[in-house]
């Protein structure tokens, strides 16, 4: 029995060792990680070198597709509710609360633990819920009604300036908004996107948000910035993960400084290296 007994607390300790040893090895990994994207030397890429990072993205992800177009409320809640979740999870938590509260008045109006509970598949539902109303309140104290409807008539500009001053709506969730629900030429910047552009050296590593979308936005092509948003979170999905990135199989491997392979700027066009249309490298 004591025999048992001290095999078994062996075995937790070399269980409590190991575990300690891969939290101290992913440690090191994520600091090496860290290391190697803040030595990416940084340096604003040319309109045709962002041209042809979207033509590869797209050529091997097949045909750009934009979401289903919804309207500016319910774009600004489903992009609250897809903070920190997947797609899945956050398409369902919507879903269940247009299904639990048919109309965003019902949603102002109810107790914060029924909308929590609604949206509790998304993660974060407490936090969630409470902003979702905060920012239903906002707009039905300024417009009389819950619907934003009229911000089609203000320019890009004054558009932003508005979803920014709701509670907790920042330039990620405004250009989404901008994106998605009008069509304008915004460029929203989440965590793959700003991965993927540090290591193409397009921004600082340690950039912030604010500043990655300051940078960004008026460097890509108005054109292409909704598919070449919805490429990169792809890429930076599947590719250029934050863990273990697959850089032998990446396209852009040649044109990235991260990979140690590529061109500092990330900007190097396909005409370097192959006979490109002209009008697909016009900036």
């Amino acid at each position: 029995m004591h025999s048992a007994a001290r095999q078994a607390s062996a075995a937790r300790q070399a269980r409590i060792a190991s575990e300690a040893r891969a939290a101290r090895e992913a440690r090191e990994a994520s600091a090496a990680r860290q290391a190697r994207a803040a030595s990416v030397p940084v340096a604003a890429p040319s309109r045709a070198g962002i041209r042809t990072v979207q033509r590869r993205l797209r050529a091997e992800q097949g045909a750009f597709i934009p979401k289903p177009r919804l309207p500016v409320v319910d774009e600004i809640v489903a992009t609250v509710l897809s903070q920190h979740t997947s797609d899945i999870n956050s398409g369902r938590a919507f879903a269940r609360l247009k299904q639990r509260f048919p109309a965003w008045e019902q949603v102002a109006d109810a107790p914060a633990e029924e909308v929590a509970g609604a949206i509790r598949c998304g993660g974060m539902a407490a936090q969630k819920a409470r902003r979702i109303q905060q920012i239903l309140a906002v707009i039905g104290d300024r417009e009389g009604r819950i619907g934003l409807d009229r911000l089609d008539g203000l320019g890009d500009g004054a558009a932003r300036e508005y979803l920014e001053s709701l509670p907790g709506v920042g330039p990620k969730t405004a250009a989404c908004v901008l994106t998605f629900a009008m069509g304008r030429a915004a460029f929203p910047v989440d965590t793959h996107v700003h991965r993927v552009a540090a290591r193409l050296g397009w921004i600082p590593a340690a950039a912030t948000a604010d500043k990655a979308d300051r940078l960004l936005t008026p460097l890509v092509p108005a054109d292409i910035r909704y598919d070449l948003h919805v490429a990169l979170i792809a890429h930076g999905r599947t590719v250029c993960r934050a863990r273990r990135p697959r850089c032998g199989a990446c396209v852009l491997r040649d044109l990235c400084p991260y990979s140690g392979s590529g061109d500092a700027a990330g900007a190097v066009t396909d005409t370097q290296r192959e006979r490109a249309r002209p009008a697909d490298l016009a900036g």
